[in-house]
């Protein structure tokens, strides 16, 4: 393993407290009560979230390889209105430029590649042919998507909205890209909303189904909301992040995408041997 790779899941094992094999392999819900509420402290203090609030964890294949591999890792960000990063001061403090910065740190000497290409408003459904246009364009490793809030507030049929989200994940899967969601944003009103938080509820059952890292920045957002009232500040109509909410956002993902890398291979791996087996898509 090349030493950058080494310092990557140094970090992994540091992140879940010592390096203990097992414990790397053991999602945070599984995590006893009085542990998982605890703040993770590998994040920078105002971002601190216990993990239990903060992600599900999957095994992340593609990126596996690409790190065997030696090779430069592409992540294709997609997204609303956070990747434009609305209140941002400047490009360097935006989401896609924060999360690019996070995942240096945690991959010393590793090319790394954010491909920004949200679309304000976009819903699942529409996203479908977008995605398959863009990957095939971009050529990822991995797809870090942020979903569900326009369908929330657009009030998309929830069935309709899984089947999409669903049809689209397996798309990525068998192309060999490896996905991590991040669910809708949280307001206090919205999580008032019995709708709102079915999509929520939706992605959550998806990614558990389909067997992809979710980010909880609902919960996380949540969290901030109750312990920390002066960190959870929004911009515009108090439903943006601030710059201090993209960084926490990057930290989370990047977090997620590090620790799922710790992560079992599913059972029916064996037709992606991350030590022997290409991408599908074109070389680079």
């Amino acid at each position: 393993m090349a030493p950058a790779v080494a310092a990557a899941f140094l970090v992994c094992l540091t992140v879940l407290g010592g390096g203990s094999g097992a414990a790397a392999q053991t999602a945070p819900q599984q995590a006893p009560q009085q542990e998982a509420e605890v703040a993770d402290r590998s994040l920078s203090p105002e971002c601190r979230v216990p993990g239990s609030k903060l992600y599900t964890l999957a095994s992340l294949q593609s990126v596996k390889a690409a790190l065997k591999e030696h090779r430069a890792i592409r992540v294709l960000a997609l997204g609303s209105s956070s990747m434009a990063s609305i209140g941002a001061s400047s490009a360097q403090a935006t989401y896609p430029a924060r999360l690019a910065g996070e995942l240096e740190k945690l991959f010393p000497d590793v090319e790394i590649e954010v491909i920004n290409r949200g679309l304000s408003g976009e819903v699942a459904g529409e996203a479908a042919e977008r995605v398959r246009n863009t990957v095939a364009e971009v050529d990822p490793d991995l797809v870090v998507w942020q979903v569900g809030t326009n369908d929330a507030l657009a009030r998309v049929d929830v069935d309709t909205f899984s089947d999409a989200l669903d049809d689209t994940l397996k798309w990525l899967k068998s192309h060999e890209v490896d996905v991590v969601l991040v669910d809708p944003q949280y307001t206090a009103s919205l999580a008032r909303d019995e709708y709102y938080a079915s999509i929520v509820k939706a992605i959550e059952d998806i990614a558990r189904k389909d067997g992809v890292p979710l980010v909880r920045r609902f919960e996380a957002m949540r969290y901030f909301a109750a312990e920390r009232k002066a960190r959870a500040k929004r911009v515009g109509e108090g439903f943006h992040l601030n710059e201090l909410g993209y960084r926490c956002m990057a930290e989370h993902v990047a977090l997620a995408i590090t620790v799922s890398l710790l992560q079992p291979d599913p059972p029916d791996s064996s037709s992606l041997d991350v030590s022997t087996t290409a991408k599908v898509s074109p070389a680079r």
